[in-house]
């Protein structure tokens, strides 16, 4: 193994899979830390793990592990991969986790940059925009998580961690790597990175050549592996046109838009906390009714902030969303017991409780169907699943990847 990656969700594993397989290298996404050596060879290896929200402590443990099972396997440089939005609880989890990997491999500056312009994502001045719009006006500021009400990278990260925190402006970002080389103070920093295109992350990744740690969105990785030699091949995968789901329990502003538009052409059946824990819903008899219908449903909980707020209020933030993530692991564990053939998931919570529910410890990284997201399918299973971050994908998402997840084998060439 060349590349390790340690991503903080799920979703976000399989967006940094698909930018490293789209540039050559041959990936495996791990579900969680594996407990024995690398299953399938390869030249990068992602350990998916469900630590932006988790406790700082388990964050900080679970991700050293990750580390040291990477390099166990010959990984030459740790990534650790964090959402193109930053999101983060008050307390951590990135500054807390980057400050503890930085120790274990005993590294100098590291930059830190979460810019993926493919999605609108850009770093200037230390502040990360959403199209055009500060991270703080985006829509992030009302996530019921991880709410982002300040844009500047730096600020976050110097409220999370004892390092220093500099920046390396867009200037010097435009005059090449060995500017950005030349930027880079002595001892152990972290160093926020101004990226406003893909040439900015393509000199960043070439500046980055030989540094044992980087942290930031899946685009931080567009020029990792030319440093290993690696040219473009597209990744392949055989579809599958059995039966198809759409489970949302994302909240985020891009979600609800898919939810609402894919409404309108499918069945659709909305799943609410409330009704969850006073009992009255079960997952047996919804993968019934998802299986009884001719169109690929809808079962959704992507409510609007307001909403979710009332749920939290009345039951408590960590209850209500427990109840959610268990409904949606037991739902994907019956319907695939069933003979599903596609599952689409939104969402990096979901897509961790319905892994979590199937099973599965592995995935193979397979063909685009948006920007930051792959088709996947579990080792030794003909099932095909798309991860989906909540900001990611058009509006028309649901229909468009259900109908490529039916494809036979496509090839898709970076």
């Amino acid at each position: 193994m060349k590349l390790g990656i340690i991503a903080d969700d799920f979703t976000g594993a399989s967006d940094i899979a698909l930018t490293i397989a789209e540039a050559g290298m041959s990936v495996t996404q791990y579900i969680g830390i594996p407990d024995r050596d690398a299953v399938l060879g390869g030249d990068a290896g992602v350990v998916a793990l469900k630590s932006r929200t988790a406790p700082v402590a388990e964050a900080v443990a679970d991700s050293l592990a990750a580390c040291d099972w990477l390099k166990a396997q010959g990984a030459e440089q740790i990534v650790l991969k964090v959402c193109s939005t930053f999101d983060s609880t008050a307390d951590g989890n990135i500054g807390p986790v980057l400050e503890a990997l930085a120790g274990r491999l005993g590294v100098g500056p590291v930059v830190v940059c979460p810019a993926f312009p493919e999605n609108g994502r850009s770093v200037y001045q230390g502040h990360l925009f959403v199209n055009d719009r500060l991270l703080s006006e985006s829509g992030m500021q009302d996530h019921p998580l991880t709410p982002m009400t300040d844009p500047d990278i730096r600020r976050v990260l110097a409220t999370q961690t004892n390092l220093p925190v500099g920046h390396i402006p867009a200037q010097t970002v435009a005059k090449g790597a060995e500017a950005i080389v030349a930027a880079m103070p002595a001892g152990t920093s972290l160093m926020v990175s101004d990226a406003i295109q893909d040439t900015d992350l393509l000199e960043i990744g070439k500046a980055a050549n030989g540094m044992p740690l980087l942290c930031g969105g899946s685009g931080i990785a567009l020029g990792l592996p030319r440093n290993f030699g690696v040219t473009a091949v597209g990744p392949k995968m055989q579809g599958n046109k059995g039966a198809g789901v759409v489970l949302s329990g994302s909240c985020s502003k891009a979600t609800r838009a898919q939810v609402a538009r894919y409404r309108q052409v499918a069945p659709s059946r909305e799943v609410s906390a409330r009704e969850l824990l006073e009992g009255g819903l079960r997952a047996e008899d919804v993968a019934a009714w998802v299986l009884g219908q001719e169109t690929p449903p809808l079962v959704f909980s992507s409510a609007d902030p307001d909403v979710v707020k009332e749920t939290q209020r009345q039951f408590g933030t960590s209850r209500a969303a427990e109840a959610i993530e268990g409904f949606f692991a037991e739902l994907a564990a019956v319907l695939s017991r069933q003979g599903i053939g596609r599952i689409v998931v939104a969402g990096g919570e979901t897509s961790g409780a319905v892994v979590k529910g199937l099973g599965v410890s592995a995935l193979e990284i397979g063909s685009r169907l948006a920007a930051g997201v792959p088709m996947v399918r579990p080792l030794n299973e003909r099932l095909v699943l798309a991860l989906k971050s909540g900001n990611f994908g058009g509006e028309a998402f649901f229909s468009e990847a259900l109908r490529l997840m039916e494809d036979t084998t496509r090839e898709e060439v970076a």
